[in-house]
């Protein structure tokens, strides 16, 4: 929700508990969400009208996150996301193995399937992309790491309120371990999604491959790639010490389902 700066005082300037270093840290946090994956650089304007903020608590706020390597001011005066959100990030994925475990598994299920194959994680209400490989194709899914989407929407959204969530809607897919969405997020693309167990059965996220909906949304496509996600799936969840048995079972129970549009 966008709030409108002329409908009010800046509340910061009016109240003591907005003057905390709680607030102060909301306000900061806003500022970093205002960019969105496709902004490569906003006016100070333009990131007031977004937070809500008067111009003068942004500049103020600005040049703490500046200072801080969160922002980088340019020279045509506008602003843009500086290095250190990159190595949280990094520290990010490191945190899941991304790196060691499950980038080639990606690369591996892409290559075979020629299909943009992905890694998400939940984030409360979203579902977070932490590594995705593309193909080679001139027509392909295209998903940037650090992209986040409605968790209710999508194969790998499934998965992760399946296995994050008790709700009765999620019984289906804990007991097949796959679940499959037909342009639900975009009309025009098709998915497949499987969860990645740790060591105590923890989630660890969703391996994911997604395509045209005209490609990947046949039904021989589809159980192809469900059949090649669990195999991977199951050789992720070893590397990470986890229970491989339930992939065992997964693979040879309901194939007949694989494919149809549920």
């Amino acid at each position: 929700m966008t709030i409108d700066p002329s409908s009010g005082p800046d509340t910061e300037a009016t109240s003591s508990e907005t003057s905390s270093g709680v607030a102060v840290l909301d306000r900061a946090f806003a500022l970093l969400g205002a960019f969105q994956p496709t902004d490569e650089r906003l006016t100070l304007t333009e990131l007031s009208r977004r937070t809500g903020l008067y111009k003068s608590t942004v500049l103020r706020l600005l040049g703490a996150l500046e200072h801080g390597g969160f922002i980088r001011k340019l020279d045509d005066g506008q602003y843009a996301i500086g290095p250190q959100p990159m190595r949280l990030a990094a520290i990010y994925q490191r945190s899941f193995r991304v790196d060691s475990i499950i980038e080639p598994l990606l690369a591996e299920l892409s290559e075979k399937l020629g299909e943009t194959t992905s890694f998400y994680v939940r984030a409360g209400g979203r579902r977070l992309v932490v590594s995705r490989v593309e193909p080679a194709r001139a027509v392909r899914v295209s998903i940037r790491v650090g992209e986040d989407f409605e968790v209710g929407k999508g194969a790998s959204g499934k998965v992760l309120m399946a296995f994050t969530d008790t709700h009765p809607n999620g019984e289906e897919v804990r007991a097949r371990l796959w679940a499959t969405s037909y342009g639900e997020r975009d009309p025009e693309t098709a998915a497949a999604s499987v969860p990645v167990f740790g060591a105590l059965g923890e989630l660890k996220g969703a391996l994911t491959v997604s395509g045209p909906l005209s490609r990947l949304g046949e039904p021989l496509a589809m159980r192809t790639a469900v059949v090649a996600l669990l195999e991977m799936a199951r050789r992720a969840t070893a590397e990470f010490g986890g229970n491989v048995s339930r992939y065992a079972i997964a693979a040879q129970a309901n194939t007949e389902h694989i494919g149809v549009r549920v």
